[in-house]
């Protein structure tokens, strides 16, 4: 499993991911879920996967492959955000149409989802979901996250905090706390955790950073939020019981 979670501000959008691929009693594996496709002065794009890790290997390398290869259109020539959702999502459904019958013969789920979000010069900053088959949602201003994976632990921050004009500093806290709840609660999303800023109308990431279980930062941030949640809870009034019986 997985977890991966952009959240849209006004002043820009942070993306996160963790690494975990895999998590057993003798066996954890990591794998990088965060790509960011990037000309400078003129786009930032950052992808964000879950799911069959061939697959999205695969539609990955395939994207690549076209820029490489001057294949058109391709990430870094269309003029559009939704025209990079549009890619992403033809090459999943390429991909899933050629290996998806020999995995389900083989009972392997080929389920994918990909977040893309950024800028390109002459537009406003934009970000998508993009489901297995390959169509997709853009996020709007009463839905200005998304989440990928093991989504259900780090949602309620999110939810709390995210809106229009919270500041970039709060977004990457409430992020960050996300990932905090989720890997508290499951062992299937593990560090390190790859987070990447992106300030609106800049055409550049403003910091891209990888935390790993030795950070300081998320040492002290997970420290600070389970003292602040125990303290929070001691204040909560106490339930009065009556009976309602007469």
């Amino acid at each position: 499993m997985t977890y991966c979670v952009a959240t849209m501000i006004d002043s820009g959008i942070v993306f996160a991911s963790d690494s975990r691929t895999n998590a057993g009693v003798d066996y954890i594996s990591t794998f990088r879920k965060m790509r960011v496709f990037e000309v400078a002065g003129d786009r930032i794009l950052v992808t964000l996967n879950s799911g069959n890790l061939a697959v999205t290997q695969a539609t990955v390398n395939h994207l690549e492959r076209a820029i490489k290869s001057n294949i058109e259109p391709n990430l870094l020539s269309v003029r559009s955000m939704y025209e990079v959702a549009e890619l992403i999502g033809a090459a999943l459904r390429e991909v899933r149409r050629r290996d998806s019958a020999f995995l389900k013969e083989n009972h392997v789920d080929s389920s994918v989802n990909f977040i893309v979000g950024g800028q390109i010069a002459g537009e406003d900053q934009r970000l998508f979901l993009i489901y297995s088959e390959g169509n997709f949602i853009e996020a709007t201003p009463e839905t200005r996250y998304f989440q990928v994976g093991e989504i259900k632990y780090g949602k309620p921050i999110i939810d709390r905090i995210i809106r229009a004009d919270t500041s970039m500093n709060d977004a990457i806290k409430s992020v960050l706390v996300s990932f905090d709840s989720t890997m508290r609660s499951n062992l299937s999303v593990g560090m390190p955790i790859d987070m990447a800023c992106y300030s609106r109308h800049s055409l550049q990431l403003a910091q891209i950073h990888r935390f790993d279980d030795q950070d300081n930062y998320m040492q002290r941030l997970h420290k600070s939020w389970g003292e602040g949640v125990r303290a929070a809870f001691a204040e909560l009034p106490n339930f009065e019981y009556q009976s309602d019986l007469s």
